[in-house]
């Protein structure tokens, strides 16, 4: 065992090390709203994990982003879980918890555009693995040349799906019995428009437009039903 190998499982832990710290802030007792910083604090040891290639040279995978990603969503369901019980089953809110998320997603889809190109070895090593989504953010393709150990592949479906059920719910609780306008409900059905297509096209890809369609209508007439429009006959 290298010093090289024993340097960076170090830094790797001193890394997840922060995570937890962040992950049970509250425990510290002090401004709660530093919390949310979870979500983007585990971006940290996972494009770590990604940039000093760890799984590949030393644990045998060949498949980096893939790898990484699951440890990403597995952090940010533990996030989820504990917002939803410490601060949305006790006080109904549900906006920071939306926004940090959201704000870490996108902090998370510029480092998939900037990384790759600062060690261009990365794109060698996940060619086959993650492919330049719009020439531009490598991230994972889990049907790739279909190369993809198939372990991984049904652990990334798995934890992107339950992420996505996680972090969707609690906007229907949100709204169910509230009085929304005909324009809003249709403004929130949008918002669910792409999580439907990412979890129609990682479990059918060949129907994902017709799967993504028929949940949105689905899901509208759900709207229609738990909501009010305010304008009900007495």
């Amino acid at each position: 065992m290298d010093s090289e190998f024993v340097n960076s499982i170090i830094i790797l832990i001193i890394l997840f090390v922060i995570f937890g710290i962040f992950l049970v802030f509250d425990v510290f007792k002090r401004n709660e709203r530093y919390r949310y910083l979870a979500y983007i604090v585990a971006l940290f040891p996972v494009n770590y994990m990604w940039a000093v290639k760890l799984d590949i040279t030393y644990l045998g995978f060949n498949q980096t982003i893939i790898l990484s990603y699951i440890i990403l969503f597995l952090l940010w369901t533990l996030c989820i879980l504990r917002d939803i019980i410490l601060v949305y089953r006790k006080t109904n809110d549900y906006n920071d918890i939306f926004l940090f998320f959201m704000l870490a997603v996108i902090v998370q889809i510029i480092i998939s555009g900037i990384l790759p190109y600062i060690d261009t070895t990365l794109q060698t090593l996940d060619a086959t693995t993650n492919p330049p989504i719009v020439g531009i953010f490598f991230l994972p393709d889990i049907y790739a040349s279909g190369v993809v150990d198939p372990n991984l592949a049904m652990a990334f479906k798995v934890l992107m799906t339950v992420l996505i059920i996680f972090i969707m719910g609690p906007i229907l609780l949100d709204i169910k019995g509230e009085e929304v306008p005909f324009p809003v409900l249709l403004i929130v059905d949008a918002i669910f428009f792409i999580p439907f297509l990412i979890l129609s096209y990682i479990w059918v890809p060949l129907a994902m437009w017709v799967l993504t369609i028929l949940f949105s209508v689905i899901l509208f007439i759900i709207l229609l039903i738990i909501t009010r429009s305010g304008k009900e006959t007495k």
